[in-house]
């Protein structure tokens, strides 16, 4: 829950402890009247370990890992966990020109990202988050992934749900890129396709206008991945589109939420790093994941 929320709570109830209405938990996502998905006889229940209303002073790190998994960021922007901060009821994730360039693994890194990963994964289920863009040409995205690492025989392939990817600031002239920052861009990637493995390499992709640029306000991203070959994509409470994975997606994806630089939206010759702290920061207000159970 954000700061202002909370204190449009609490002001008119000056007898109640703020301690206890901050530990209010939603009872369903986010939907329009009319959107919810739900088959009749089901309900939607709150998935605790892949869900953070971020009202500490940090990062929880039973829940998140803040320092890339193994992955340290496309260069040249490097993901720093300082970067990576709870303020005022949210998840905030700075991009900033690095003092000095860093050389790794071969690598030349000139900016610093930050990377934020669920511990906990799972499949089937409803996705979200309340997400406000960065303005510069770094990313601020929403998205799912597996992780190979334990996965034994075709398992071992790859299947990547973007919710959202957007940048603040577009520096290449491409037509699929111009309207990169007003945007939901949703993808459902397929690829690492073991050899002898029978699935298809590919990305099938959906997306939305925002009705504005993706740093104006927060909007609400989310999905239903409601089976192995049907991705629902919902924008602010409504449905979108629904697409078809190029491959089955029946394997455990954990959360990301990560700003990165890409590498087909290369930092502009200003270095891209000129606006305020504010302008350089990615904020969700909140992450949220739930479950189908039947009544």
């Amino acid at each position: 829950m954000n700061s202002l929320l909370k204190l449009l709570i609490c002001v008119p109830f000056l007898l109640i402890s703020c301690a206890t209405v901050s530990t209010i938990k939603p009872e369903a996502p986010t939907f329009l009247k009319g959107e919810d998905p739900k088959p009749a006889n089901t309900q939607w229940k709150l998935v605790q370990n892949m869900s953070d209303e971020f009202e500490g002073d940090k990062v929880d790190e039973n829940k998140w890992q803040i320092s890339g998994q193994g992955w340290i960021g496309r260069a040249p922007g490097l993901f720093l966990a300082e970067n990576v901060n709870v303020v005022d009821g949210s998840l905030q994730i700075t991009t900033n020109v690095l003092p000095k360039k860093i050389i790794k693994k071969g690598q030349e890194y000139t900016y610093g990202g930050g990377y934020v990963g669920s511990r906990k994964g799972r499949t089937y289920g409803y996705y979200e988050c309340e997400m406000k863009a960065n303005k510069t040409f770094m990313s601020s995205t929403f998205w799912m992934i597996n992780d190979r690492k334990d996965a034994s025989g075709c398992d071992q392939r790859t299947t990547e749900l973007d919710i959202q990817e957007c940048v603040g600031e577009i520096v290449n002239e491409a037509e699929w890129m111009k309207n990169f920052d007003q945007r939901m861009n949703s993808n459902t990637h397929s690829r690492d396709i073991p050899k002898g493995c029978d699935y298809k390499k590919g990305s099938n992709k959906g997306g939305s206008s925002t009705s504005g640029k993706v740093y104006d306000d927060f909007h609400v991203y989310g999905v239903w991945w409601k089976s192995k070959d049907e991705i629902l994509f919902f924008l602010d409470g409504k449905f979108q589109v629904k697409v078809k994975p190029p491959a089955d997606f029946d394997i455990e994806m954990y959360l990301r939420l990560v700003v990165e630089t890409y590498n087909w939206n290369k930092a502009p010759e200003d270095g891209g790093m000129t606006g305020s702290k504010a302008d350089r920061t990615t904020i969700y207000n909140w992450v949220r994941s739930w479950k189908l159970v039947k009544n």
